[in-house]
């Protein structure tokens, strides 16, 4: 009697089809915690850019006494916007280019009073939302 072995070559459908439910479900449980660190990441280099506006800012007022006016906003900064109010104001600019957030929109400056507000409208570009979509304001950054 002649025992044959035979070979067995590649994997079942079977097989294929578990190894494909578990990557699958490995996927599924680590994508999103992916997802939020990446959106956490994006919301840190935010208030890390708005804390260098806020260097570049503290300057213009060390310079000219006071911030740039709201309607003056960022361009303030890359010229002098009245040579009259503003005779201090340093022969090279406080930014080479209007600053944009993580999602490639410019941050909006607003002055409040003697002090500013920087604001980034988060993943979704638009005033207001929640999760990833919501504002960033400079005023929590540190908080």
């Amino acid at each position: 009697m002649k025992l044959t072995h035979k070979l067995r070559s590649g994997f079942s459908l079977i097989e294929l089809l578990i190894v494909i439910v578990i990557l699958g479900g490995l996927v599924a449980v680590v994508a999103p915690g992916l997802m939020d660190a990446a959106d956490g990441a994006k919301r840190d280099t935010v208030c890390l850019k708005m804390n260098d506006l806020k260097k570049r800012l503290d300057m213009f007022k060390l310079d000219n006494g006071v911030y740039p006016e709201t309607e003056e906003g960022f361009q303030a900064l890359l010229q002098n916007p009245d040579t009259d109010k503003y005779p201090n104001y340093r022969e090279k600019p406080y930014l080479k280019s209007i600053p944009k957030d993580s999602w490639k929109t410019p941050f909006v400056y607003v002055k409040k009073g003697s002090d500013f507000e920087l604001i980034s409208f988060g993943a979704d570009r638009k005033e207001g939302g929640e999760g990833s979509n919501k504002d960033i304001l400079f005023s929590t950054c540190n908080k």
